[in-house]
């Protein structure tokens, strides 16, 4: 689900706020493959919530991805704290990203979720209810505490990965606010300058390239100053 994520959702994001698929077309021409990750970085700005559980569910992915197919029977005689200390490096570094983006409790509780969810996939091979050297479920009843515990972890990155992330995607990709700077610059497309309010997609002297939101259209702009309102357009569950 990560990678649909990364893909999928800044395709319906341009659409979504420039007002349609030929603007979303004309916008990544403009931009660029390079220029491409540019909303998934502005939507992890903007969007705390997103960006703990996106970091949670890829800190979650890769760890029991890799656990299934050899990590776990590799692990086998390492000893339980050793682990659980590597199996804190990846979460510890979102962390980090998310607190940088987004404030530090934010980054807090990305590195605390997704270790507790690779604390999870751990617990269940440790427990015996996946099997070490296929990586599928052994089919045992949680009856005790602890493997109740860790099913419910299981569950709960499965509804994380499955339900949760897609969600908020789709929520952030149809709020109608910008991914990136907006900015009011001179634009001059033949009728002499004028200030028109852009969306930034990319920057090359002496201005940027941006979206012209009232023309709708890719124009070159100069002089260019904030524009402190980032709505392009009403969400979608308000039209």
């Amino acid at each position: 689900m990560a990678p649909a994520v990364v893909f999928a959702i800044p395709v319906l994001k341009l659409a979504w706020t420039l007002g349609g698929g030929d603007a979303a077309r004309d916008a990544l021409l403009a931009m660029g493959p390079a220029n491409w990750v540019d909303v998934v970085i502005g939507m992890f700005f903007a969007e705390p919530v997103l960006a703990v559980v996106l970091a949670a569910v890829l800190s979650y992915i890769g760890y029991a991805y890799r656990a299934a197919h050899g990590g776990a029977a590799r692990r086998q005689g390492r000893a339980l704290a050793e682990t659980a200390a590597r199996a804190a490096i990846l979460p510890g570094a979102l962390g980090v990203v998310v607190g940088a983006f987004n404030g530090l409790w934010w980054g807090v509780a990305a590195g605390v979720l997704g270790y507790l969810l690779r604390l999870g996939v751990v617990a269940e091979y440790r427990t015996g209810a996946r099997s070490a050297d296929t990586g599928r479920r052994t089919g045992r009843t949680a009856v005790a505490f602890g493997p109740r515990a860790v099913e419910a972890v299981r569950v709960a990155a499965l509804l994380l990965s499955l339900v949760v992330l897609p969600v908020l995607s789709v929520v952030a990709a149809l709020d109608g606010r910008s991914w990136t700077s907006v900015l009011m610059c001179d634009v001059d497309t033949g009728a002499g300058p004028q200030r028109a309010r852009l969306v930034e997609l990319d920057r090359q002297a002496p201005g940027v390239v941006g979206w012209d939101v009232p023309a709708h259209e890719v124009v070159s702009g100069t002089n260019c100053a904030t524009d402190p309102d980032d709505v392009l357009r009403a969400p979608w569950w308000r039209r």
